[in-house]
């Protein structure tokens, strides 16, 4: 069946499901939404048919309605989704048909169950239908979502989380209504620092949705200038390009750009990327995303350089960028141009900016245009200088090849929309080579298109070749004459006319072209206002026309009538000038200043009447082709009806066919109900035994978490054993080492004593000798002074043995408190750690012992001493 004959029935289906929403009628609306489904109807929305908006109007009608099953809605809702393929079906759906107001009331029937799949599907429409799309706070239902989408973002649900944060991005951006109802609730707050801890998601996109969220919401704002200042500012570039280059896809990706390009917006935000240090890094890796045959995702790159040539401290960096390295190899890729480009290696990114401009018209329309413009940018901004590098003219020498491939005549057999798009395009090379040196210039002025002359449609681009064609008349040869011939060449007349008067300033304005100067302009400006008067006018006068009703009889008698009295008004006039003649009145000039006054009045009067006449003629053409529109849309019908009566004859036929059919299926219900029953019984059983299992899945999962619990314990308390027993050794050693160190000072204390005692006996035989050796009183002085001196150094000695001792006992103190807190410890240990508790203690007397026999010989040193 074809697309005409699915949308009939489809309307159909919709007229009779409208009628009784019954069961059948419900069935057959649903399998003709899944047949057109199946269809190709990607430009289903741009044909401009009535039968076709007819049937779209019905089935968002049925969306919009809660009557509606949701098994239907559901159909409905993805048959519309998928009619909006592109910008402009999004459009047609949003704007003629409210499809976005639909929807949003569909949630808000449904807002209390916001994890039901047909609210997650009317969210994933809307996120498609409102991308790039300026939504209106008048909307219907518009705060209710709003109030909804801020609700579940907060809640814990994850798989509405993402849609409502998508969704809400959309909103928010370049909305300043939407804006401001936001930030007018009362939970405003809350909602920021869910979003705020939304950045630390694991989930890239959603952290995208949220930072272009916060962008929208808060840039200008104290909140916005701390998420967004100079300490955060170089890791939120680097995140987003890192998204851009790896992100999840190209819905990230295409959200990554767009939050890029309204950063760059704030003049701040826009200085900060121009001091990044990594940002030419940065722009290599997107510049290699161009190199992919994705036009959506070279779209999207492509408005992201275009966004940073805005800048004005950003356009050399990406000059440097794009050109310098491509500059050794420009020349030979140049001559590959007509072969395309090696798949086989790494293109540059001048040349794969190449590659996009030489695509074809249908299927990446913009990014061809894109591409156009973010050269001329570029060659704007690194011809625009004193000097040009090398690396640039070798760009353009590669450039100018493909530019003139793009001005070649054009085949008027493909169609306007095609002829369309590929003027516009030829548009931008126009504009393109105006940036571009002399030697541009004279090879584009050789392929000036002459074959451009067809329709409205190709009016700016033969005025851009005309415009261009005027500068170039002093610098290429024979250009003057060649510009003149074309003014005079017949065909261009209808472009130019159109141009002269259309309301658009830039066509209005092609007077210029010849001088440009402040003059001409203004007569152009003017003329497009005056042209935009007369547009608007004329609308107004069709209107008027068109609801105005006055009888065709009575325009036609007045007419006569008026005509008439005309005649007989000057012959009476005729008769009173020759009564004139004869009879000298003075009252004559009085009544023929009266007849003047009344012959006036009755020619406007005329006029008008002749106006009501046009209109009326005009009204009756306008009646005459609604008839024979009507006639042939009768015709049609009856077609139309003839066709519907061979398919009801054909449907009885099947009936019959099926009316058999069914009383086999009959007999196979009846056995199915027996099946049914057995299968029934075994359910029960399977579900005793699944409760069953539920009991002892859960009874397993308690043991489990036990166990874990308890392994988990006996490991903690299995490294507090390890860590005590190394500490109870490293006490040790030290407890042995310093037992080892008080025994080599009590030995050395003993040698000491015994020297101190032999001295002591020594000095007391002395003192006897003494009454009898006067005569060697000095010899002995001396040796007494000797044996002095040796006392004192040994004195010495034993200070310094002393304060040593005080150090062992210092020592012995921290010994022993460290002892008392690990003894402290072994009390909260098992019964394993009393062997070790026993030791300590014995090592604790034993330091007992040795103080006491250290305090008792310090006594006794002191007692020498003195």
């Amino acid at each position: 069946m074809d697309m005409t004959t699915c949308l009939k029935s489809l309307l159909l289906a919709i007229q009779q499901y409208r009628d009784g929403r019954t069961a059948q009628n419900a069935a057959q609306l649903q399998k003709q939404v899944e047949v057109i489904s199946g269809l190709k109807c990607d430009q289903l929305l741009s044909s401009g048919q009535v039968l076709p908006s007819e049937c779209v109007s019905g089935l968002v009608e049925l969306v919009g309605n809660p009557n509606t099953s949701l098994t239907l809605t559901s159909s409905i809702i993805s048959l519309l989704a998928q009619l909006a393929c592109d910008d402009d079906s999004r459009e047609t759906l949003h704007s003629s048909y409210n499809l976005t107001s639909t929807l949003a009331s569909v949630i808000h029937c449904h807002r209390a169950t916001p994890r039901e799949p047909l609210v997650l599907q009317c969210l994933q429409v809307l996120q498609k239908l409102t991308y790039n799309t300026r939504i209106f706070q008048s909307t219907n239902y518009i705060h209710e979502l709003i109030t909804f989408l801020v609700t579940n973002i907060q809640s814990h649900n994850d798989d509405i989380i993402m849609p409502c944060l998508g969704l809400m991005a959309n909103l928010c951006r370049d909305n300043h209504s939407v804006q401001s109802h936001i930030k007018s609730l009362e939970n405003v707050k809350p909602f920021y620092r869910t979003l705020i801890n939304f950045l630390a998601h694991n989930s890239l996109t959603v952290v995208v949705f949220t930072l272009s969220i916060l962008a929208s919401l808060t840039l200008n704002e104290k909140v916005g200038e701390k998420l967004f200042d100079a300490k955060n500012i170089h890791q939120t570039f680097q995140l987003v390009f890192n998204i851009i280059v790896n992100g999840d896809g190209t819905l990230t990706r295409k959200y990554s750009v767009d939050l890029l390009v309204d950063l760059l917006k704030n003049p701040k935000i826009a200085d900060y990327l121009t001091r990044y240090q990594h940002f030419s890094a940065c722009v290599s890796q997107v510049l290699g995303l161009l190199q992919s045959k994705d036009p959506d995702s070279a779209s999207k790159v492509l408005e992201l350089l275009l966004a940073m040539c805005s800048v004005s401290g950003l356009r050399s960096l990406l000059c440097e960028v794009v050109f310098k390295p491509a500059a050794p190899k420009l020349r030979a890729a140049g001559r590959r141009q007509a072969a395309g480009l090696d798949g086989g290696r790494k293109t540059e990114p001048g040349l794969a900016l190449v590659q996009w401009l030489s695509s074809p018209v249908e299927g990446a329309e913009s990014c061809s245009l894109k591409a156009l413009q973010l050269l001329n940018e570029l060659l704007e901004e690194a011809l625009g200088g004193d000097s040009v590098s090398d690396g640039v003219l070798s760009f353009v020498e590669m450039l100018l090849p493909v530019l003139l491939g793009l001005l070649k005549s054009l085949d008027p057999a493909q169609g306007d929309a095609h002829l369309r798009k590929h003027c516009h395009r030829i548009t931008h090379c126009f504009s393109e080579s105006r940036t571009e040196d002399n030697t541009t210039h004279v090879h584009c002025s050789a392929r000036s298109a002459e074959s451009l002359c067809l329709s409205q449609v190709f009016a700016e681009a033969l005025l851009k070749t005309l415009e261009l064609m005027s500068k170039l008349r002093q610098q290429v040869k024979d250009m003057e004459t060649s510009f003149y011939r074309m003014l005079q060449d017949q065909r261009i007349v209808t472009p130019l006319s159109l141009a002269l008067t259309s309301h658009h300033r830039e066509l209005a304005c092609w007077k210029h072209i010849y001088k440009n100067n402040k003059k001409k302009q203004i007569l152009g400006e003017s003329i497009a206002a005056n042209n935009a008067y007369r547009q608007r006018e004329s609308e107004l006068s069709v209107k008027r026309v068109a609801v105005q009703e006055v009888p065709p009889s009575s325009v036609l008698d007045s007419s006569s009538s008026s005509s008439r009295s005309i005649h007989s008004l000057v012959e009476k006039i005729q008769n009173g000038l020759e009564l004139q003649e004869h009879v000298k009145d003075s009252h004559v000039s009085d009544i023929i200043n009266v007849y003047e006054h009344k012959l006036s009045a009755f020619a406007s009067k005329e006029n008008r009447l002749q106006d009501l006449l046009e209109a009326k003629a005009l009204a009756l053409s306008q009646a005459d082709r609604l008839i024979a529109q009507y006639r042939f849309q009768r015709a049609q019908a009856e077609a139309e009806a003839c066709q519907l009566g061979s398919l009801l004859k054909e449907a009885e036929r099947r009936r019959e066919d099926l009316q058999g059919e069914l009383s086999t299926q009959v007999l196979e219900v009846e056995r199915s109900k027996a099946d049914m029953e057995e299968l029934l019984q075994h359910n029960a059983r399977l579900q005793k035994d699944s409760e069953e299992h539920q009991a002892l899945k859960g009874a397993y999962n308690a043991l489990l978490n036990r166990f874990n619990e308890s392994e988990r314990l006996l490991k903690e308390l299995q490294a507090a054993h390890i860590s005590l027993t190394k500490q109870n050794e490293s006490l040790r050693k030290n407890h042995e080492a310093l037992q080892l160190q008080h025994e080599k000072l009590a030995s050395v204390l003993e040698e000491r004593e015994d020297d101190i005692r032999s001295l002591q006996s020594d000095l007391q035989k002395k003192n006897r000798d003494i009454a009898g050796l006067q005569g060697e009183l000095r010899a002995e002085e001396e040796k007494v002074k000797e044996k002095d001196q040796e006392k004192r150094e040994l004195e010495e000695t034993v200070d310094v043995l002393r304060k040593e001792l005080n150090k062992t006992e210092q020592a012995r103190k921290d010994a022993s408190i460290k002892a008392s807190s690990l003894e402290l410890q072994k009390s909260q240990l098992e019964v394993k750690l009393k062997q070790k508790e026993d030791e300590l203690n014995k090592h604790s007397a034993m330091i007992s012992m040795i103080h006491s026999l250290s305090s008792g010989k310090m006594k006794s040193d002191v007692n020498l001493s003195l």
